[in-house]
């Protein structure tokens, strides 16, 4: 009888931790949501709004220059729960989650930008080149 009791307080003593391990589980979730969600930006966007849609779908084709924003495109109509309508001449009206747009931001090209050309590399610099090849 001794060794049966001796099991069940032991059964007991694993619930009672498995339990405390869920618990450590659900509080580190929170803390982490709460974390998370303060360090989200929102995007808020109006109709006529200008935006990029982000291309997912050029992850299949590498290329590391390549930009994945398309675009632009305008808003036409805003939804509930995330979903913007968007519009551009080629593809006509459709609807996307608003997380893969972003703003497009116009506005005048730089002023005071600079132009250097660059000249050809010094025949030393050739030589060592070509020795480290």
């Amino acid at each position: 009888m001794q060794s049966g009791e001796k099991r069940l307080l032991q059964l007991n003593e694993l619930e009672e931790l498995r339990m405390d391990a869920y618990e450590s589980a659900r509080i580190y979730k929170e803390r982490t949501k709460v974390w998370h969600d303060k360090h989200l930006r929102k995007k808020e966007f109006k109709e006529g709004d200008l935006v990029l849609l982000f291309n997912s779908r050029l992850k299949l084709f590498p290329g590391k220059l390549k930009s994945r924003w398309t675009g632009p495109y305008r808003v036409s109509k805003v939804f509930p729960y995330g979903a913007i309508e968007i519009w551009s001449e080629k593809s006509g009206n459709f609807k996307v989650n608003g997380h893969r747009l972003k703003h497009y931001i116009t506005g005048d090209p730089i002023i005071g930008a600079s132009c250097y050309k660059l000249s050809n590399p010094s025949p030393l610099f050739s030589e060592i080149h070509e020795k480290s090849s």
